[in-house]
């Protein structure tokens, strides 16, 4: 299937099926806004768990937090974000929409040049004769910075409020707290602060379903190391990256590393590089990201802050700053790289191929009949007993085909069938969403074979 038709066959599934829903829906929706359903909250759920799993329980040098949304204005002075966190904003002059100028020349030419000065943006857009998406124009204001950061109001009083900003990245709630964890944890180097939670940012250019919105979550980590190994340190974590999302499933073939240009680079990197996933929508685009930021941001706070942020070697007692590493995931992002990845169709079947680990439901339980009492009351048995161990789904609409073909497509691995033979021989069938095939397993034997399974498919 082409392109264009994989992306829509995808929104209208996680719409159908419970995954993503557009949000304020009742309101005529709020765009680029939108509510992850029963199925999307539960494989959101997973992918954070398995990421948490994989980057902070086993590895003991890591170490979780979950800091404030909210935080002293002061931070994002110190950070640069207050002065440095912009786009380049163009509007058009026939129909008012707003645009990032970059985004608008890369759209038209096979350049890359986000990041370039203003004027050089505005002469670009020019050259590749920029048009407007919504309208056709080709007359465009002048490109402008627009700061990215949400403000609000901290306070009762409007006259004695203060000016907040909603964090525009989880990174800076780790390194206030950088301290903290020295003090309570006593780490040594190497070592990192991990945390999963939301990030805002007023984008420009917005769209292409849930790749782009106003909040999304980051799965992010500040790796803290010696100056001098930070080029080892920055390898290792490419492919610590790479092996974690193929391992979820995503063919190495769809991906690439890219390296920033200087132009691109942000105030506090010397070097960052993106893993690239080819989308539907443009190409290869942002998945991951991977950046060195040096020392830059605890040499910002603690001069902003006053606040000792050096780290003391405790064998030579000498004290310095350590410089960074911080991969980051987006949630969102991988939530439909994997959707992306999984979705096949098989004659009128499609299905969700996702791993095991992060699917939904693990199991589907379903008497063969509903309008028998001992198979629906021997099912429920099974039911529970599965449920108990495993997020399982119950089903027991229409004829057995069209629930095998639901299970299907919502990505449940493996479906159990409650039938006749089962009040005599006390068996099930188990049908495998991948390749159809069925066994009979006894009911006893259940929980061991399920987790048998899952220990295989990891």
């Amino acid at each position: 299937m082409s392109k264009p038709d994989l992306m829509e066959k995808i929104v209208s599934l996680c719409k159908r099926r419970g995954f993503v829903y557009p949000g304020s829906g009742i309101y005529g929706g709020l765009a680029n806004s939108y509510c992850y359903g029963p199925l999307g909250v539960e494989l959101l759920r997973n992918i954070k768990n398995h990421w948490w799993k994989t980057f902070v329980h086993q590895r003991p040098e890591v170490y979780g937090i979950s800091s404030s949304i909210i935080m002293h204005p002061k931070v994002w002075e110190a950070s640069g974000h207050i002065t440095s966190f912009n786009d380049a904003l163009v509007e058009c002059l026939e129909c008012h929409n707003r645009f990032r100028a970059d985004y608008l020349i890369e759209e038209k030419s096979d350049l890359k040049v986000e990041g370039k000065p203003l004027s050089e943006l505005e002469k670009l857009m020019e050259e590749v004769d920029v048009t407007c998406p919504v309208c056709g124009d080709n007359k465009f204001t002048s490109p402008r910075k627009f700061n990215l950061l949400f403000e609000t109001e901290l306070g009762s009083v409007q006259d004695e409020s203060s000016t907040v900003y909603l964090r525009g990245e989880t990174a800076q709630g780790m390194f206030v707290a950088y301290k903290n964890v020295l003090d309570s944890m006593h780490p040594n180097l190497p070592f990192g602060i991990a945390q999963v939670g939301k990030a805002f940012r007023n984008e420009i250019t917005l769209g292409n379903f849930i790749f782009r919105t106003f909040e999304f979550e980051q799965m992010e980590i500040e790796y803290f190391i010696r100056e001098n190994e930070w080029k080892d340190w920055f390898e290792q974590w490419q492919e610590l990256m790479w092996n974690w999302i193929v391992n979820l499933g995503v063919s190495e073939e769809k991906l690439r590393w890219r390296k920033h240009t200087e132009d691109e680079l942000s105030h506090y990197s010397k070097r960052t590089e993106d893993v690239e996933y080819d989308f539907p929508f443009g190409g290869f685009k942002e998945l991951y990201g991977l950046a060195y930021r040096t020392d830059y941001d605890l040499k910002q706070h603690q001069e902003y802050s006053g606040a000792d942020l050096c780290y003391q070697d405790r064998v030579s007692g000498k004290k310095f700053f350590p410089h960074i590493v911080e991969p980051t995931f987006g949630v969102g992002r991988t939530l439909l790289v994997l959707l992306l990845e999984s979705y096949q169709e098989d004659g009128d079947r499609k299905i969700l191929s996702l791993d095991p680990e992060i699917a939904p439901y693990k199991v589907a339980v379903f008497p063969l009949v509903s309008n028998k009492e001992e198979i629906v009351n021997k099912a429920r048995d099974v039911f529970a007993m599965l449920n108990s161990q495993f997020h399982v789904a119950w089903d027991d609409r229409g004829n057995i085909g069209k629930r095998y073909y639901s299970q299907d497509e919502i990505g449940t691995p493996w479906c159990v069938t409650i039938d006749y033979d089962t009040l005599e021989d006390n068996s099930v069938t188990i049908r495998d969403r991948d390749t159809t095939q069925q066994v009979r397993i006894k009911i006893n034997n259940l929980v061991n074979w399920f987790s048998n399974q899952l220990f295989l498919k990891k």
